[in-house]
């Protein structure tokens, strides 16, 4: 029998958007690396019959990004996506929503089974991890953009570093990661030594937005990725085109995707159009399921997979008329035997968790 803890989320209240990485690659590096730098950029061609597309979702450009829990530098496969993004761009009118998928999320694997969302990437690179995201979320998805953890440190020290208010149960989580992130990296930092607002450096923030040993876990650590990515972005509005260009000449080694230069070009002669919409979080309604059946580890678990679903595509392509594919559903039903949550079980769960709280 799947344990669930206690504490039920609502993404709605919780965006993630750990776009610190991605952003930086779609509005500064798309731009001024493809024009400068597409050379050293890493462009892997995808074979679209594997990407099992759902059916076309109309006047909209859905991409895929990843920001990967990269050790070793790996770019294509054998590496964790620490973090899945999904963009739509609605092409008449250029709006940009953000969906942050959490990484996680329990999902079909290419072989049937169940496992979190982020392995996919380890096990088939972009293409398989494009799939995971098109197989259970009827989707058509045909693109992606990678970047490893070291270019959002050499991003955010681009821009001379970020403004934290640091907390206390933060300070010691920082300096650990902080470490693990030199020995990787090579790039030298030192720890944080005290609460309180303060400066950080690319190694720092980065460390900052990786810690989920607080309260809250992973979902508080999206919190803090997506503070991170707005600092950024106040800060880099401020560079000029040689900066910028210093920049993509750091960071494009550090990219992979499957655009061509013609595909990238093409997006960035409408960068000044592009509005980003309010970022969300997917599933919408979700819990946590500890050891499902067969499975060892900590799920997030959407409450109904197809609801959430259908819930997606209203928010990214304002469809009301979705139906979830026989594949969905099918998926769906798998992931409520598999973990055993329905709304009804969450209700009465909520409701039992309630009468214990009152009586500690």
């Amino acid at each position: 029998m799947a344990r669930r803890k206690r504490k039920k989320y609502s993404t709605g209240r919780q965006a993630l958007i750990m776009v610190a990485q991605l952003l930086v690659v779609i509005i500064l590096v798309v731009v001024v690396g493809a024009l400068y730098q597409w050379s050293r950029i890493g462009h892997n061609k995808l074979d679209l019959d594997n990407l099992e597309a759902y059916q076309d979702t109309g006047p909209y450009t859905n991409i895929a990004l990843f920001g990967l829990d990269a050790r070793e530098g790996q770019l294509e496969s054998g590496v964790n996506s620490d973090t899945i993004i999904i963009a739509s761009i609605k092409n008449k009118t250029k709006e940009v929503s953000l969906v942050s998928v959490y990484r996680d999320t329990i999902m079909q694997q290419k072989d049937g089974t169940y496992f979190k969302a982020n392995s996919a990437y380890a096990s088939g690179g972009g293409e398989e991890a494009i799939a995971e995201l098109n197989r259970n979320l009827d989707l058509d998805i045909k693109n992606y953009v990678s970047v490893n953890f070291a270019a959002m440190i050499k991003a955010i020290d681009a821009v001379g570093g970020i403004e934290v208010d640091v907390q206390e149960d933060e300070v010691n989580l920082i300096t650990g990661y902080a470490t693990e992130i030199i020995k990787v990296t090579g790039i030298d930092s030192e720890g944080v030594f005290h609460a309180g607002r303060q400066t950080l450096n690319g190694v720092q923030a980065t460390a900052y937005a990786r810690i989920r040993y607080t309260e809250g876990g992973d979902f508080r650590r999206t919190e803090r990725q997506r503070y991170v990515l707005q600092e950024m972005l106040k800060k880099a509005k401020g560079l000029s085109v040689t900066e910028l260009k210093n920049l993509a000449d750091e960071i494009t080694p550090m990219i992979s995707t499957s655009f061509t230069a013609a595909d990238i070009l093409s997006l960035a002669v409408n960068l000044n159009k592009y509005e980003l919409k309010e970022a969300k979080g997917f599933p919408f309604e979700v819990t946590v399921v500890d050891n499902p059946r067969g499975l060892q580890g900590s799920f997030v678990v959407p409450i109904d997979m197809a609801a959430n679903v259908k819930e997606l595509h209203q928010y990214l392509f304002n469809n009301n008329s979705y139906k979830p594919s026989s594949k969905l559903q099918h998926i769906s039903d798998e992931i409520t035997y598999l973990t055993g949550v329905t709304d009804e079980a969450e209700n009465a769960y909520e409701q039992e968790g309630t009468h214990e709280d009152k009586n500690e």
